[in-house]
């Protein structure tokens, strides 16, 4: 595990860009904006996938996407969440990401990650406790949310108000 500072990207809406977390600024094909939350449809340029397509949902802390695996990089996951922060300036959004992550197998499990990284970010000042508290909350709040309802993420979204549509 190599430790680095929480990711952060910026998401604009009227530019139809992402600034990834490495700083790259990806053209992106769709945006859709709710009151809700932010879709982002956009290539990518990664080996293992070609193309990701995520929702921001700031009240719920969650960034959920789907990515579209290249051959031979298929992954046994339907959903990838990240926990984060994620909030709206004007037309402009932004995304930290606080370290956990959590697969989703529609129907089959809900499993959480990274619990080491975020454990070393905080013991090593990038994170601090209130983000660190809050960043397991969000967590464990979605694994009892998505696994309630089946393992099914958009079924658990959806119920809150936040029905999440794919390309």
């Amino acid at each position: 595990m190599a430790l680095h500072r929480p990711k952060r990207e910026t998401f604009d809406v009227p530019a139809r860009t992402n600034t990834d977390p490495k700083g790259i600024l990806r053209a992106v094909d769709t945006y859709r904006v709710q009151p809700w939350g932010l879709y982002m449809a956009r290539p990518a340029d990664h080996v293992q996938f070609h193309y990701l397509e995520s929702w921001l949902l700031p009240s719920a802390g969650l960034r959920v996407t789907v990515f579209h695996f290249n051959p031979g990089h298929e992954r046994d996951q339907d959903f990838y969440v990240d926990i984060g922060e994620y909030h709206r300036d004007g037309e402009v959004w932004h995304g930290v990401d606080h370290y956990l992550d959590l697969v989703v197998r529609t129907g089959r499990s809900t499993t959480l990650l990274d619990t080491d990284e975020l454990l070393a970010a905080h013991a090593h000042g990038l994170l601090d406790l209130e983000s660190s508290e809050l960043a397991v909350q969000r967590a464990v709040g979605a694994v009892d949310g998505i696994a309630s309802h089946g393992h099914d993420v958009t079924a658990w979204l959806g119920e809150r108000g936040m029905p999440l549509t794919w390309r």
